[in-house]
């Protein structure tokens, strides 16, 4: 099966033609003849951008929430209003209220609307947790076991539990896209808060045997110290990833330390980047 792939909202813009950067997350995925939204940024950039690259928001079969932060929920408003009643998957954790931490500040950066209003907008959450397939060759891989011992949660993210007592966000909702394709499998990241590697080896031990065609997303490398940047490189080598789009999480430097390593493997996955796949 063929896919294409469309970035519509990012950090940054491939493309000098009217796109808008965010801090956040979007990509427009045709699968066969089915049409998919992963994520929709921070909601500053999802309409613009889809209008001046030609996506069709109003024709989408489903949109896929990798997990339940602001700068990949906040424009499915947007994507809802434009395209009405929608099939839209995520994990039954996405609406936990989330905060982050870091030097003496808070903030929250959770889901920004509620369930029952973006209900009322047409979303008709389908609930996965497990690995799934919700259309042909198109699969969500639900919850990612965490086997690796280089790739910690996120120490910034935290939730509170009912007595109120701040803990840990495991970040279970953590979902990736995958689309078999005659190429292989091309695998669309969120942010990767399950561990790129613990999302890979979950991928490829539910569908054996298919090579690994392409890895596109936020890695959430760019919170990684070196330990952890070094074996994630090592064992992207093992996987025998064929081509690496890093975004959003990755952050620039290990962006330019990626394309050091993968040369012509490796593409930056700005706004406005569109792939054949």
């Amino acid at each position: 099966m063929d896919c294409q792939l469309t970035v519509l909202c990012e950090n940054s813009v491939a493309v000098p033609h009217g796109l808008i950067g965010e801090h956040g997350w979007a990509v427009h995925i045709t699968a066969g003849a089915h049409r998919i939204l992963l994520d929709t940024g921070q909601g500053l950039g999802l309409v613009n951008n889809s209008r001046v690259l030609g996506v069709a928001l109003d024709q989408l079969d489903g949109i896929v929430i990798s997990h339940g932060h602001y700068d990949h929920t906040s424009g499915l408003a947007d994507a809802l209003l434009i395209n009405g009643k929608t099939d839209t998957y995520l994990h039954p954790d996405g609406f936990v209220d989330r905060y982050w931490f870091k030097d003496g500040q808070c903030r929250e950066i959770g889901i920004r609307h509620k369930q029952g209003y973006l209900e009322s907008l047409g979303a008709q959450f389908q609930l996965v947790t497990g690995f799934t397939e919700i259309f042909p060759q198109v699969y969500l891989t639900g919850e990612v076991p965490r086997v690796t011992d280089f790739e910690p949660p996120d120490a910034t993210m935290k939730i509170r539990s009912a007595s109120g007592e701040w803990l840990q966000d495991e970040l279970r909702d953590d979902l990736s896209l995958v689309v078999a394709t005659d190429k292989g499998l091309v695998v669309v990241l969120g942010c990767a808060h399950a561990g790129l590697i613990n999302i890979l080896t979950h991928v490829t031990a539910k569908l054996p045997g298919q090579p690994i065609a392409m890895v596109i997303g936020g890695t959430h490398l760019g919170f990684a110290d070196a330990t952890q940047f070094n074996a994630t490189v090592a064992a992207l080598h093992h996987f025998g990833v064929q081509r690496l789009g890093a975004s959003h999480c990755t952050g620039l430097a290990n962006c330019a330390r990626l394309q050091h390593v993968f040369g012509e493997q490796f593409f930056f996955a700005a706004a406005g980047t569109r792939w054949e796949c």
